[in-house]
């Protein structure tokens, strides 16, 4: 019922701020056009006006430069500055085209969903993930008590978690749905998320990542002279988004995590955490991006040779054990399409109407009348989307760094942000949608507050690392 009333609420407020900015400026007569068939990132151009028609603000600008952007809004003067083209960027595709893009999205996901879970069904043939559960389960079991001892669910949950760990996104889906199956097997109202359910989408959603490597690598693209520096920041956020995440479900759940299994796996945990990251801050980009290409994919290798040796030693038939895994890997894809197509129309709504520059600038309206440094507000666009679109938020994010510099307070913040957290609502539609859980319960709110901890402590390490 809550993400039914948040998912309406988007799409009203969308239509409602579109037809505001229809009705009190000209520079938005095609915004609903542009919302059901505009193409992201198309220059839609409005009008050619005479230089002395431009407010002075804007006029004294361009005398000093040809372009000039006011949010949104862009002016190009021509070689005499004696006529003004007026235009925007188109931020997204319109719900047409987003429906198409859903559809792709989960068309693309066939080959990896059926690729990881054709070996998923070996390893749980071998007994695999049974001894994954075993090793997991005394630290798991305080935290899922409603999961029976050496549920094959910890095991699956373990991968999904160390995938994500390791950046390894493409195995964490079909690890996490794998999950959210087991998980699902176990609940008795098969329309209403359970507590272990909600539990570990929160911590999945936590989005914990050794290595931001993608980030640092844009960085480096854009010219940052040490594209590094956010290694540290974004690996002590995400730590602090996931740890909230545990400490708010478990509130809700009355878990006491104040248990001695509980507080030596997170010391455990932390304790390693912070060795590999002192080693890790001794490494140059190059040597960054090569350490974690090995790491990753010689992991994935290396849980694809255990498997098949696994599976000999046991003589399972390995192909068939993996043709069988397959086939739920492509069902589970068909399932969500429904489910994905609905939430990204409705973030397209909300892109495309221009509902997250009304809230950027009553922030920094608010910010400036309580006298703060307002440089913060410049990165929260990545904060406002990343819970709605990974690849939207990435935009922002490079965005930011065009606009104020890849090594601005801005740009790092951003960055930083960026790394901060996973993709809330995507991660709800996909995988709730997988298993055709509708009642979700309490699962937006304890994300969203996740999401907020992530936030706010991205800002602060900001201030601390960079200001």
């Amino acid at each position: 019922m809550v993400l039914s009333r948040i998912w309406s609420a988007f799409i009203i407020v969308a239509i409602a701020i579109a037809s505001i900015k229809y009705i009190s400026s000209d520079h938005y007569k095609t915004i609903f056009n542009d919302m059901v068939v505009g193409k992201g990132g198309d220059t839609l151009h409005i009008a050619t006006n005479k230089i002395n028609t431009i407010s002075p603000a804007i006029r004294d600008s361009l005398m000093k430069t040809p372009n000039f952007a006011d949010s949104r809004i862009h002016y190009q003067a021509d070689s005499l500055k004696q006529n003004i083209k007026v235009y925007r960027i188109q931020e997204a595709d319109g719900v047409i085209g987003t429906s198409e893009t859903a559809v792709k999205i989960c068309l693309g996901l066939i080959g990896i969903m059926t690729l990881f879970m054709g070996f998923m069904s070996i390893a749980e043939k071998a007994g695999g993930i049974n001894l994954l559960s075993r090793f997991i389960q005394p630290f798991f079991s305080k935290l899922f008590p409603d999961i029976p001892k050496n549920h094959p669910a910890f095991g699956h949950m373990l991968m999904n978690f160390s995938a994500n760990l390791l950046g390894l996104d493409n195995a964490a889906t079909p690890f996490g749905l794998k999950a959210m199956e087991s998980l699902q097997s176990l609940n008795p109202q098969k329309d209403t998320a359970s507590n272990s359910q909600i539990m570990f989408l929160c911590l999945h959603a936590g989005g914990m990542t050794l290595i931001p490597v993608s980030i640092i690598a844009i960085r480096a693209s854009m010219g940052s002279k040490t594209p590094t520096d956010i290694f540290l920041p974004c690996m002590i956020a995400t730590f602090s988004a996931t740890l909230a995440a545990m400490i708010i479900v478990s509130l809700y759940q009355k878990i006491n995590l104040l248990k001695p299994v509980v507080i030596a796996y997170v010391g455990g945990i932390s304790v390693l955490i912070s060795l590999l990251v002192l080693y890790l801050v001794k490494l140059s980009k190059n040597e960054l991006n090569d350490f974690s290409k090995v790491l990753s994919n010689g992991l994935i290798l290396f849980i694809f040779f255990a498997i098949v040796l696994g599976a000999i030693y046991k003589k399972i038939n390995v192909f068939d054990a993996f043709i069988e895994g397959a086939k739920e890997g492509f069902t589970t894809c068909v399932k969500i399409i429904p489910y994905l197509v609905g939430m990204l129309i409705a973030i397209s709504l909300l892109r495309t109407s221009g509902v997250f520059d009304v809230l950027i600038d009553g922030m920094k309206w608010i910010a400036n009348i309580a006298n703060l440094d307002t440089r913060f507000v410049d990165g929260l666009p990545t904060a406002l989307i990343k819970p709605l679109s990974g690849s939207g938020a990435r935009g922002m994010m490079v965005d930011t760094m065009a606009t104020f510099g890849a090594d601005s307070f801005q740009g790092k913040l951003a960055a930083v942000l960026q790394g901060s957290s996973d993709t809330t609502f995507y991660v709800i539609a996909v995988y709730f949608g997988a298993v055709a859980v509708k009642n979700t319960r309490y699962t937006v709110i304890a994300m969203l507050l996740a999401d907020l901890v992530g936030i706010m402590t991205s800002i602060a390490l900001a201030y601390l690392f960079f200001a």
